[in-house]
């Protein structure tokens, strides 16, 4: 029986939108609570690691900035210290406000500067340290006509320092994500991300493989949360190879939001992620790690 041309037009783009068959994937390592003794700890939505993965930065949703050391017995986490917790400042060193607090991606250069993304009025923020006043990076023409609370939710570094962020929406379910890159003179729109299922993008970060690792969730109410990690290559204005490492069943995390990759001392490379809990009390800030398997 012939194949209808419309039949065969879907068949074509069903192919080209389904993901790469890949062998890749990733094993659980630990997880473990982190509890401080702060009335402003939890709300975590970004989270960066070191080189050698015990130095850490994590960011709250509400506006805090906290600094400390990581811990691991036999290699898996099992202690955090608290060197610092700041409010985040504004580009006049005031303390930024509660309207403009919402602070969701974080991602940290080589020496040590810090970038921030925000949700509800979409822009980012560069710091020179956890506890400096901010400067404004120019925003791109698309970031105001965001929605006010799923706009720029991950936001990473690239090995040649260029900024890339995307927002938790694309505001249709068919539409894929935009992803815009800031090369530190202008925005670009190179390339969008395809949208997969109910799962939206909360985290990325680029590998010491060069590679973009996004983190993302999908809420499915009292069932609570998934949690799922794609790879891709991003070669000038194109992005693709897409590999799935990482797909949880509801309830196996928390609210998975931050996600820092690094490579551990045995030269694996590992996803750590960190949970947002509301500041709810049935729910937990956690520190999830993840073994990539290539």
């Amino acid at each position: 029986m012939p194949i209808r041309p419309v039949a065969l037009i879907s068949l074509i783009l069903m192919l080209l939108t389904a993901p790469m068959a890949s062998a890749a994937g990733a094993e659980f390592v630990g997880r473990f609570v982190w509890n401080t003794g702060s009335e402003h700890h939890g709300g975590y939505s970004g989270f960066e690691l070191d080189a050698t993965g015990t130095g850490f930065v994590a960011l709250s949703d509400r506006g805090w900035i906290a600094t400390g050391t990581l811990t691991r017995k036999d290699g898996i986490i099992d202690g955090a210290s608290l060197l610092s917790f700041n409010r985040l400042r504004d580009p006049k060193g005031n303390s930024v406000p509660t309207s403009r607090e919402d602070a969701e991606g974080l991602t940290m250069r080589r020496d040590g500067r810090l970038y921030v993304s925000f949700e509800g009025y979409a822009r980012v923020w560069t710091y020179a340290s956890a506890s400096s006043k901010a400067a404004w990076i120019p925003r791109h023409p698309d970031f105001a006509g965001m929605q006010g609370n799923s706009s720029l939710e991950a936001l990473a570094i690239a090995p040649d320092g260029s900024l890339y962020t995307l927002p938790e929406r694309s505001g249709e379910r068919s539409r894929p994500f935009p992803v815009y890159r800031w090369n530190g003179r202008v925005w670009s729109q190179p390339f969008t991300l395809p949208r997969r299922g109910d799962f939206l993008p909360v985290g990325a970060d680029f590998g010491p493989d060069g590679r973009f690792y996004l983190l993302e969730r999908r809420f499915s109410g009292i069932l609570g949360f998934s949690s799922r990690v794609r790879r891709f290559d991003i070669v000038g204005n194109r992005i693709g190879n897409e590999q799935l490492l990482l797909t949880t069943g509801n309830l196996r995390h928390d609210n998975l939001e931050g996600l820092a990759v690094w490579r551990d001392s045995t030269g694996d490379i590992r996803l750590t992620m960190i949970s947002d809990d509301n500041f709810s009390i049935f729910q937990t800030t956690e520190i999830v790690e993840y073994r990539v398997i290539d």
